[in-house]
């Protein structure tokens, strides 16, 4: 797992360590890891910019298939584009190279943020127009390129899923469109007051980060003569910020909801992803609709908190 340490490489590290064993994992990145995570399976360092070190892993290591996580997401991409071009692509060019050259089964994220203004948005369908306006998004549109070309040329089993929005109880919201998901918990538990960036009519596909796992796994261990194509839409549930406030006030009845539109973050994202063809060459089904998101994202988050003392 490359980039290992970010939202998604963690939790994947344990289910995949889960299924296949602890030691048959290896976790890597450039940052130094917390305690929990060095001892709970082998970690290493990786970056993904030096070929030579990468290709030494995966011959020492006789690694068989590679998660590429690494990369810098929209608002630190826009910020610091030189940087993002560099992890984004040539990373993914080092990446690309390594599994073809070695026949690993690659896994790379894309994310509905490959997707732009003249996107079809209700409903977007795995193939139709992308030209995002992001470097992040114009790197994973790359990536995809890349994969099925790598595939058809050289013959990579290359993989790919269109994340949408991910929600989880245990990464802070790092400011994207579809933070406020996640940061109206907090803000519910802290202060019984939230404020949304969003119009209250602005419906995303979110998923909760369990089911993000498990299709990422199920679409990795899928017989390559199941799939159709080598990147998929993904998706569980599509709310809006108002359902969302009414689900948590079930649990908060005296959670106020203020709006505060935020123009650069409501133009972004609004896509309604289809996912039959997910459903239909590997069996895709989400386990987390919106009731059972906002009870587990409570129970994990709300076990010191006054609601627990209130109740």
């Amino acid at each position: 797992l490359l980039g290992g340490l970010g939202q998604l490489g963690v939790g994947l590290a344990k289910l995949l360590r889960k299924r296949f064993g602890k030691n048959n994992v290896i976790l890597s990145d450039i940052r130094k890891p917390a305690d929990s995570v060095f001892y709970s399976g082998p970690f290493i360092f990786a970056d993904i910019l030096d070929y030579k070190n990468l290709r030494e892993i995966v011959v020492n290591n006789r690694i068989t298939w590679l998660f590429h996580y690494s990369a810098l997401l929209s608002a630190v991409g826009e910020a610091n584009v030189p940087l993002a071009r560099a992890v984004n692509i040539t990373g993914l060019h080092n990446v690309l190279d390594i599994a073809a050259e070695h026949n690993l089964r690659l896994f790379v994220p894309s994310t509905i943020g490959a997707f732009g203004p003249t996107s079809p948005r209700d409903p977007t369908p795995d193939i139709c127009i992308q030209r995002p306006r992001t470097i992040y998004g114009v790197s994973k549109v790359h990536a995809e390129l890349m994969g099925e070309y790598y595939h058809y040329r050289y013959g990579l089993d290359f993989r790919c899923l269109r994340y949408p929005g991910i929600i989880s109880a245990d990464s802070p919201p790092g400011g994207g469109t579809t933070d406020y998901a996640v940061q109206i918990f907090h803000d519910a538990i802290k202060t019984g007051k939230f404020q949304c960036y969003l119009k209250p009519d602005t419906r995303l596909p979110m998923m909760y980060i369990d089911d993000c796992l498990k299709a990422t796994l199920e679409v990795m261990e899928a017989p390559a003569e199941a799939l159709s194509m080598r990147t998929y839409n993904i998706s569980a549930m599509s709310f809006t910020p108002e359902e969302l406030a009414q689900e948590v006030q079930k649990h908060v009845p005296e959670l106020q909801v203020t709006y505060n539109v935020d123009k650069v973050r409501q133009e972004i994202g609004k896509y309604q992803l289809l996912w039959q063809n997910a459903r239909r060459d590997w069996g895709w089904k989400h386990d987390y609709d919106l009731p059972e998101l906002v009870t587990t994202m409570f129970s994990f988050l709300g076990s010191d908190s006054r609601i627990a003392q209130a109740n």
